[in-house]
Formats: C-alpha cells, structure tokens, sequence
C-alpha cells in the first residue's frame, strides 16, 4: 500500500479502466491522503494492482453499469459479484468482470438460446446470463439450451412456456 510523505495510509479513492498504449487494457488507481489531502495517480496494466488498492474497489464503468441496472437487482448482483472477486482474492471489479461466469467453468451457448437472450431487457441480461450459467454449471451441463431458459425464466418469474 502507498504511504504518503506525512506518514499516514493512501485511501484508494477509485480505478478508471483505459487502453493503454497497443491498446493493452489500464488501470488508473487513485488515491488520496485523508491526512493532508495530497492525490496521486498511478497507470498499471490491468490486473497488476501490486498492492496499491487498500481495499475492494469498483472501477467507474463497472459502477456505472451497476447503477442502470434494477434498483431491486443491483444490491444481488453487486453482493454476487463482489463474493466471486474476493474469492478469487481480486480486488478490483472491473466491466469485463460483471460478464464473467461466477462457476470458473467455460460454459457453451446454443445459438437458439443466444438470440433468445438478446430478447432479455438490457438492465437484466447480465444478470440472466449469469443465472443460467450458474444453474447449468450447478447440474454438471457445459450447454445452455432453450430448454434450461424457459425452466429458469419460470423459477423466477412463472413465465415459463405453457407445455
């Protein structure tokens, strides 16, 4: 962790994601002395936070995403994301890792179910996507089917297909 030149601990105050030169991902950690106020900046290649975050952070676009999302889904995802950060021992949550499977495990689409999904309202699909690579992780199935669509979508919604 940074210290600064008054002997007191840099709060991390936020991370921007940016492309880099090669356009290779960056992170740009901010930090602030609560002490004296002083602010840095430090560029780092995404990932590579080498100790200078004191503490879980979510860069600018993950939380602006997090923020358009249902103000009656946004405290379970965040609570969901956050869990598989810091079990991964990460502490930054960053846009791509909002997408990503919380199971570690490669899951495939059918092409069916992939166009179905992009029938899902955009505040929700994240979370829908996750959902069902969860539940199909869960079963021991590496394929999202149509079918495992319509049994989820009426778990939670009873709007599963009449049969």
């Amino acid at each position: 962790m940074l210290t600064c030149g008054c002997g007191r601990w840099m709060h991390t105050e936020g991370v921007e994601e940016r492309a880099g030169d090669g356009g290779a991902p960056q992170w740009f950690i901010r930090s602030e002395c609560r002490g004296c106020g002083l602010r840095v900046g430090v560029d780092l290649p995404a990932g590579q936070t080498d100790g200078l975050i004191d503490r879980l952070v979510w860069t600018d676009d993950a939380l602006h995403r997090l923020e358009r999302m249902p103000p009656y889904l946004a405290p379970l995802f965040r609570r969901e994301v956050e869990q598989d950060v810091r079990a991964r021992g990460e502490k930054v949550v960053a846009y791509d890792t909002l997408f990503r499977p919380r199971t570690g495990e490669r899951i495939e689409w059918e092409p069916e179910a992939e166009r179905r999904l992009d029938n899902v309202p955009a505040p929700v699909r994240a979370m829908a996507r996750i959902e069902l690579e969860r539940t199909a992780a869960e079963r021991g199935t590496a394929r999202i089917t149509v079918a495992l669509m319509e049994e989820v979508k009426a778990k939670y919604f009873g709007m599963g297909a009449k049969q």
